[in-house]
C-alpha cells in the first residue's frame, strides 16, 4: 500500500520514512502540504497520508481539508500527527476530517497499528466498491460501473485525441441452453464465456455484463479494424468452449457468439447511447447474417462470414 508522509521536520521524516519502509509500505515523502496536494491531485495519489499538523504555507489540517473536499473515487484515511494534545485541538483535527490523531513524539507500536487499522479500512472500502460494481456471477463488471468507466473513457480519448473501439457480444441461441440443460448449467456457460473474453483483451481493456447474456467490452486506443481482429479471437475461442456436466454422463454443451463492433472518434460528439447503439446494430446484422459472426458497423457488412451454417445450429 502507497503511504505519503508529510513532515516539514528532517529528523521526523526520517525516522517515518525508515519505520514504515520498514513495514513494507511503498512510501512518499513530501515536506509541507502544498507539495502533498500536489501529489493528491495526480495519477499516484496514496491511499493513506500521515501529514503533521504545524507545517509552513499550508498545514496538515488544511490538507486534510483540502482532501476531504476532493471529488475521489477512492477513499484517503488521513492520520494527524502532531505536539498538541489538548481536546480542544483533537477536536478540531478531527473536525478537519482526519481519520485518526497521533501526539508527538510518537510510540512506533502505536504508530504500528493505527497505520494497519488504516489500512484494513481501506481494503474493506475497496472490496465494498468491488461488490458493487462487478456482477456477482461471471465477475465482469455490472452494467452501471461500465457505463460510469465508458463516460471516463469518452473523455479522456477527447482529451488525449485518442481512438476507441467498442464490441457487443451475445451468445447465438443461449435460450435452448437453459431450456434443454437447466439454468445451472446456463451458469457455467455464462462464467466460461466471460473469462472466455477477458483472457482475449489487454490489462486496460474492460469488459462488462451488458443483460443476460449480453456483454460489452471497450477497447482503448483500438481502431474498427484492430477491434474486429480482436473480436474475430473471441469468437475463434468461445467456439471451442465445452461446458462439461458434473457427472460427466453427457456431452459438454458447445456454444457459439455474434459480435458487433462501434468505434469513437474523438473529434465527433457522439454519446454514449449513440455508440452503444451503433455497436448494437453491428451485432444485429451479425444474428441476421446468420450468427457466429463478426460485424462491424463502418459498412454493417460481416467481416468474417466463414464459418459454414451447420455450427450456427449448434446449441448455443
Amino acid at each position: 500500500m502507497r503511504v505519503m508522509i508529510v513532515e516539514d521536520d528532517p529528523i521526523s521524516r526520517h525516522l517515518l520514512e525508515t519505520f514504515l519502509g520498514e513495514l513494507g509500505y511503498e512510501i512518499i515523502s513530501t515536506c509541507d502540504g502544498l507539495e502533498a496536494w500536489e501529489v493528491m491531485q495526480g495519477s499516484e495519489a496514496p491511499s493513506l497520508v500521515i501529514s503533521d499538523w504545524m507545517m509552513p504555507a499550508m498545514d496538515g489540517v488544511e490538507l486534510c481539508e483540502r482532501i476531504r473536499r476532493m471529488d475521489k473515487p477512492d477513499y484517503t484515511y488521513f492520520i494527524l500527527l502532531t505536539a498538541k494534545g489538548d481536546k480542544k485541538d483533537v477536536i478540531k483535527g478531527l473536525e478537519s476530517g482526519a481519520d485518526d490523531f497521533i501526539i508527538k513524539p510518537f510510540d512506533r507500536g502505536e504508530l504500528k497499528f493505527r497505520v494497519k487499522i488504516g489500512e484494513r479500512i481501506i481494503n474493506l472500502e475497496h472490496r465494498i466498491t468491488q461488490l458493487a460494481n462487478t456482477d456477482f456471477l461471471t465477475g465482469a463488471l455490472n452494467r452501471r460501473a461500465f457505463m460510469a468507466r465508458m463516460e471516463e473513457e469518452i473523455s479522456r480519448s477527447i482529451r488525449k485525441h485518442k481512438e476507441f473501439s467498442l464490441i457487443l457480444t451475445d451468445i447465438d441461441h443461449f435460450k435452448k441452453v437453459n431450456d434443454t440443460h437447466g439454468h445451472q448449467v446456463g451458469d457455467l456457460v455464462l462464467q466460461k464465456f466471460s473469462t472466455e473474453l477477458s483472457e482475449n483483451m489487454r490489462p486496460y481493456d474492460f469488459v462488462g455484463r451488458y443483460g443476460g447474456e449480453e456483454f460489452i467490452a471497450c477497447l482503448p486506443d483500438t481502431n474498427m479494424e484492430q477491434a474486429g481482429l480482436t473480436a474475430e479471437r473471441m469468437r475463434l475461442n468461445v467456439e471451442s468452449i465445452q461446458c462439461s456436466f458434473q457427472d460427466n454422463t453427457s456431452l459438454p454443451v458447445q456454444i457459439t457468439a455474434s459480435f458487433g463492433v462501434a468505434s469513437f472518434k474523438p473529434t465527433s460528439d457522439e454519446s454514449l447511447d449513440s455508440i452503444i447503439k451503433r455497436a448494437d446494430d453491428a451485432l444485429y446484422m451479425a444474428k441476421s447474417e446468420g450468427r457466429n459472426r463478426v460485424c462491424a458497423y463502418h459498412n454493417v457488412s460481416s467481416i468474417t462470414k466463414n464459418p459454414p451454417e451447420s455450427s450456427n445450429e449448434q446449441a448455443g
